[in-house]
């Protein structure tokens, strides 16, 4: 399956990490990969690099992994075609404007007949390549249009949070819907289920959280493929498979976490206890 990471920070911070390094914590070396990407957020904008090939070919990934930009919020992946040519306009991660900010999203899962769900919505907005992840993306960004219906204000948290829950849950209904949503304001992760290695089959966890708070602004965080520069003071990872020795935290199946500034906000389980919960940390 593909592989997700993210990245929220207190403070502008350099990502720097090697996608083939991290691929390989959960696929065996070698395995073909059919393409990568990673979304920088700068200020109001968000600086893209993607290309359809693996990430071991790549002159730019070799760049990016000693002179990526620094930012607070970063959002990156690595992908293993299931649907869709292996063509840049496949390439995740997905951006798109909306409300005069920057939306990028990253899935992780399959969806098969996503376009022909009556729950979901493409009436105006429609996907440039062939995959499901970017059908679930413009059923997204349907879904939250209304809440943006100015520039000049962004709404509640509990309104997006709320909104993209009741999407995570028509997603699931297909099929494994890990995803990665970032608004301009607020990085979503929604857990779901993927291939386990042990057992070959999908089940939860999707993906899994590691908070970091540091007094010592010369702390780096380190591990294999992954590193962020000192001065982060606090930090939030989100990726599929833990990273580090620490311990990180399994999202629950159905789990959306909404963070930033390197700090959980809320959550919201699909629980049916839990279902109409709002819990702002």
């Amino acid at each position: 399956m593909c592989e997700l990471l993210a990245m929220s920070s207190r403070r502008s911070s350099r990502l720097t990490f090697s996608l083939e390094t991290l691929a390989a914590h959960s696929r065996p070396p070698g395995t073909q990969r059919d393409g990568w990407g990673a979304a920088f957020y700068l200020d109001n904008d968000v600086s893209l690099f993607r290309e359809p090939t693996a990430a071991s070919d790549s002159p730019l990934v070799r760049f990016l992994e000693t002179q990526g930009p620094s930012t607070t919020l970063a959002i990156s992946h690595i992908r293993h075609a299931t649907r869709g040519a292996v063509a840049l306009s496949n390439t995740q991660p997905f951006v798109r404007e909306l409300a005069g900010r920057m939306h990028v999203f990253a899935h992780n899962g399959d969806l098969p007949g996503i376009e022909r769900t009556g729950s979901l919505a493409f009436d105006r907005y429609h996907p440039v390549g062939t995959t499901d992840s970017e059908h679930a993306f413009c059923a997204l960004l349907q879904r939250v249009h209304g809440l943006w219906d100015s520039t000049s204000r962004v709404p509640s948290l509990e309104e997006r949070l709320s909104a993209v829950s009741r999407f995570a849950a028509d997603l699931r209904n297909l099929g494994p819907a890990n995803f990665l949503y970032a608004d301009g304001d607020a990085l979503f992760a929604h857990g779901d289920r993927r291939m386990q290695a042990a057992t070959g089959k999908a089940a939860p966890p999707g993906l899994f959280l590691l908070s970091r708070r540091c007094a010592d602004e010369s702390e780096c965080i380190r591990a294999r493929g992954l590193s962020v520069a000192p001065g982060f003071r606090e930090v939030l990872l989100i990726a599929s498979v833990p990273l580090t020795d620490e311990k990180w935290r399994p999202l629950a199946q159905g789990e959306l976490v909404a963070a930033s500034a390197g700090r959980v906000l809320a959550t919201k389980r699909a629980d049916p206890k839990m279902a109409q919960e709002y819990r702002p940390r």
